[in-house]
């Protein structure tokens, strides 16, 4: 749920250059990943509900900002759902680009999100075992193109990671990394569906970051001491999607270019596929609270939710004609935005519920919960700020982010009248 591999790396070397890339995957995971797994670890094992996050803004801040929580988020997917076709298409792209010419391409991408429904249909398990089978696959490219890379350096200097970008876009490669390490939550939403969640939660997000910033790295230093020059990260209509490919032919040679490719297509399809899993049990949850219609709680003999999977894989088809660069800076606008309300159910439910008990505790008491959100906070803010100059359906992506939030507000409202015209809302279960 948090990464695909090396695939989607390529713009940050493309806009930065090795070195400031190099640093932005070295830091990022301490000042972001880091906090955020310390957050999920703590309110994963303290309250392992069906719904995740959604489910611990509601029991800290209450109904209007459990709904506002699950708005979000869901507001976002639309957004980052779409990313994982785009990158499935482009990687399908460079070997076979009359496919994806045209129209082609948005049914391809179409195609990446029914067939993940139809594989969301079979049960979280299905999802979760595939999953890893398909993470494999996606990285045994890059331990051939590591290893040859590293033999052809065998020692030759630095090769071009002292290669400086002319015209250096910081900013979106720090919007494009923080994407990258973004989604520790995601997990949270099947807590009902995992076992022995109180102990396997914090070993995974701890386990995880390492792997996944490990993964980022290798490949990266590895096609730099090779010579890879970092501006190869940064051409055609895609940006650097896809790059990849290409430093794969330049290094091993031409019969790892279909490998690679279909690794990139495995990631963009792979991603999507446990994202579903994750965004889907939000509006089971808000369901079981009279918050949506009752008819998303329907499961089929998988258990999985089978009404709530079809309605969001139809509202995020909607948007897999968005650019990526435009996809990501929204997502993380909006993401941010139900981010920043769980580190405050997290520093609220350690005040008014100390007894609540925490397999495990984010160090430090009262003034370590709020310390483990300051960074995350101020990156936040940061990708807002970068994302001023962008627009969304002819909107400035700020504004347009701000209507999103006024609309989960309006439509709260609406719920919460038929709801209480109907009758009084059940006292929920937690977990």
């Amino acid at each position: 749920m948090v990464s695909g591999g090396p695939y989607g790396l390529e713009d940050i070397v493309g806009k930065a250059g090795y070195g400031r890339g190099l640093l932005m995957l070295a830091i990022l995971p301490l000042i972001w990943s880091f906090p955020t797994s310390l957050m999920v670890g703590e309110l994963a094992s303290a309250i392992p509900a069906e719904g995740g996050f959604y489910v611990w803004v509601r029991r800290a801040l209450g109904r209007f900002w459990g709904f506002q929580e699950a708005w979000l988020s869901l507001a976002a997917s639309v957004f980052d759902m779409a990313i994982y076709p785009v990158i499935f298409v482009d990687y399908l792209s460079r070997i076979a680009p009359t496919w994806t010419a045209g129209y082609r391409g948005t049914l391809w991408a179409l195609a990446v999100i029914a067939g993940c429904a139809l594989w969301n249909l079979k049960g979280a398990k299905s999802v979760g075992q595939g999953s890893i089978a398909m993470f494999c696959v996606l990285l045994s490219p890059f331990v051939i193109l590591v290893a040859v890379a590293l033999w052809k350096w065998h020692g030759h200097g630095i090769g071009a990671l002292h290669q400086s970008i002319a015209t250096p876009d910081i900013a979106t490669a720090i919007s494009v990394c923080l994407w990258n390490y973004m989604g520790w939550d995601n997990a949270s939403t099947v807590a009902q569906e995992v076992e022995d969640p109180q102990r396997n939660y914090p070993r995974a997000m701890f386990t995880s970051a390492i792997l996944v910033a490990l993964t980022y790295m290798l490949p990266v230093i590895a096609v730099g001491l090779a010579g890879l020059a970092a501006g190869q990260f940064d051409s055609g209509a895609n940006g650097g999607t896809g790059t990849w490919a290409d430093a794969g032919r330049t290094i091993v040679g031409p019969a790892i270019v279909f490998a690679i490719v279909l690794g990139g297509m495995i990631s963009g399809a792979g991603m999507f596929n446990p994202l579903m899993m994750s965004y889907t049990r939000v509006p089971y949850a808000m369901a079981e609270d009279h918050m949506l219609p009752s008819m998303f709680t329907r499961r089929n003999r998988w258990n999985a939710p089978w009404v709530s999977i079809l309605f969001c894989a139809v509202i995020w088809a909607l948007a897999v004609k968005l650019s990526f660069e435009r996809l990501i800076s929204i997502d993380l606008v909006l993401y941010g935005s139900s981010l920043l309300l769980e580190f405050v159910a997290l520093v609220v439910l350690r005040r008014r519920e100390p007894s609540l008990p925490r397999p495990f505790r984010v160090p430090g008491g009262i003034p370590g919960v709020i310390a483990v959100g300051v960074f995350p906070a101020l990156l936040i803010f940061y990708a807002m700020g970068t994302a001023r100059d962008e627009r969304v359906l002819g909107l400035p992506a700020l504004l347009f982010a701000a209507l999103v939030g006024v609309a989960g507000a309006l439509v709260y409202a609406i719920t919460e009248f038929f709801r209480r015209r109907t009758g009084p809302t059940p006292v929920p279960v937690e977990g």
